[in-house]
């Protein structure tokens, strides 16, 4: 720690300045032989749980503050952590934290910490740390291969990311690229004011050599609280319902959906039925077995029964062969497909050519979506995407054919094709609390075999389609709640503890997945992975519908 008047207002003048929001570096912050000791007994002595949601993926430890409840026999084994502990909540350092930051008093008897290894595939999406008395947000570093301390090459992935902020009415979200990134380095201690609105962050996906490389982002990281009832500098009229109401954590529990197209006419007399023409317009774009009597009235007591279907080979034959070639093409060309040098693509690409544009903002949903007004060149996969968003997701002939099958009546619609690149798009858990929906997403990611298996279904790389039950009497998304969710391979299937999945699907080519969304249900796209041989591709439908009484979906 600076121990001079001198350097720490040097430090105070660096974070006042500093860059898209207040934060301060610290080199060499701790004696390194105690860091060393302390860094033996975490991984000797300390269990790391997997744990993944919608948000991260990470192998954490318990709170430290347990430390405090262990027998004496328990604690001789970890003096230098319960040294290094001590050190960073005592009086000395909390005095030193709120010169540089005028952050305020800072509680020394809430102490919120743990330790975090991100290695191969870990990540931490975009958010900005408000909850309950946080005030400051603090890392130190110590990233280990085989037990032993190693310098961080840049190139493992694993940067913090800092994310400057645009104004939105009264209130303000992150722009949806961060405009610093910060390569983790051992012994070096990172902290940051936790400010509503403005303190946007992120943790780059680690992208080491794989599950078994040795290799890991270890770190000390947790929160400085305001003081606690009892403690000097205690306000009963604390703001943290002020700064909830401006956070990440609150616009995230705002609905998902964008604004809905009115039909402009009703399904008419014949609603119960296919016509011939609605027969063509249909017969140029789906499978013909999916327009059969016969497979229509199958179709719809199947989803009668279960309130969601999954359609295989939903496309004809040509487009789809067509649509996989050129997907695969547009990846290769942006610089995103399986041969691609960097495994962290930069955050414009795919965006080069002005076909495609980034859908923000980063702390609810990141993935891009086709620009209809750009004037450049359209590729064919562009060309084909436009044509099924356009003339099939909208029109009057596939609105009759979704009623059809649901019995539903699709009222307003929203569309869009959209791309979720490797190591960058995600959507974060979210729901539409108004009204039911019904959900037609055509799962258009190329497979990728080796050997018999099509990697993307194994779900290793993420991009799947998740469901989730809201919780009653819970308000907190399940972005911020504790939890787990692991993607099991070779079966595609997603294992949650506590959260209530309703239904998960992977990644695929070609096949559509019909889903009737109760109000709540909770509905997210898993990150996908840097290790992906491409981008996650599909066709995004969403109607309002009039259900003509009460609804019973997923």
């Amino acid at each position: 720690m600076p121990s001079s008047t001198k350097a720490t207002k040097q430090l105070r003048e660096s974070y006042g300045s500093s860059l898209p929001y207040k934060h301060a570096v610290i080199g060499a912050l701790f004696d390194p032989d105690l860091l060393r000791a302390a860094q033996k007994e975490i991984i000797k002595g300390l269990n790391f749980s997997e744990k993944e949601t919608d948000i991260y993926k990470v192998f954490q430890t318990g709170d430290l503050a347990s430390l405090s409840y262990l027998t004496h026999a328990q604690l001789s084994l970890f003096p230098n952590l319960l040294k290094l502990r001590d050190a960073l909540y005592s009086s000395t350092f909390r005095k030193f934290l709120q010169q540089v930051t005028g952050c305020g008093s800072l509680s020394g008897v809430k102490q919120d910490m743990s330790i975090n290894s991100y290695r191969s595939g870990c990540h931490l999406l975009n958010h900005d740390d408000v909850i309950g008395t946080r005030r400051v947000s603090y890392i130190l570093y110590m990233p280990i291969q085989n037990d032993h301390e190693i310098e961080w090459d840049p190139s493992w992935g694993g940067a913090l990311e800092f994310y400057p902020v645009k104004s939105i009415g009264m209130s303000f979200e992150p722009e949806p690229s961060p405009s610093r990134a910060l390569p983790p380095s051992w012994n070096q201690f990172v902290f940051f004011e936790v400010q509503p609105g403005h303190s946007f962050h992120s943790v780059e996906e680690v992208v080491v050599g794989g599950p078994n490389d040795s290799r890991q982002r270890l770190s000390v990281s947790g929160w400085y609280h305001a003081p606690q009832f009892g403690e000097e500098g205690f306000e009963d009229n604390d703001d943290k319902d002020v700064r909830q109401k401006q956070s990440s954590l609150s616009q995230l529990s705002s609905s998902v959906t964008g604004d809905l197209v009115d039909y402009s006419a009703d399904l008419g007399s014949t609603a119960e039925e296919l016509g011939p023409v609605e027969i063509q317009e249909l017969s140029a774009f789906l499978n013909p077995a999916y327009l059969l009597p016969s497979t229509l009235n199958a179709l719809h007591q199947k989803f009668t029964a279960d309130s969601s279907i999954q359609l295989v080979d939903f496309l004809k034959e040509d487009i789809a062969r067509t649509l996989c070639d050129a997907l695969r093409n547009e990846d290769q060309t942006d610089g995103l497909g399986y041969s691609r040098t960097r495994r962290i693509p930069t955050h414009i690409s795919g965006l080069a050519t002005r076909r495609w544009k980034i859908k923000g903002p980063p702390h609810k949903h990141r993935f891009c979506v086709l620009d209809h007004n750009s004037s450049s060149q359209i590729s064919t996969a562009s060309s084909t995407l436009y044509k099924l968003e356009t003339g099939l997701f909208t029109s009057p002939a596939f609105r009759k054919w979704l009623h059809i099958i649901s019995s539903y009546t699709p009222t307003k619609y929203f569309t869009q094709a959209r791309r979720f690149r490797p190591g960058l798009d995600y959507t974060l858990a979210r729901s539409s609390d108004e009204e039911p929906r019904l959900d037609a997403i055509l799962g258009l990611t190329p497979p990728f075999v080796e050997g018999k298996t099509n990697q993307w279904e194994e779900g290793q790389w993420g991009g799947w389609e998740c469901y989730m039950a809201p919780h009653e009497g819970e308000d907190d998304p399940a972005v911020y709640r504790s939890g787990s969710m692991r993607s099991h391979p070779g079966t595609g299937e997603v294992e949650e503890d506590g959260e209530g999945t309703l239904l998960t699907v992977q990644a695929q080519f070609n096949r559509l997945l019909l889903v009737l969304r109760d109000e709540g249900v909770l509905r997210f796209v898993k990150y996908v992975s840097a290790a992906a041989p491409g981008s996650r591709w599909d066709i995004c439908g969403e109607y309002s519908v009039d259900t003509f009484g009460e609804a019973d979906g997923v």
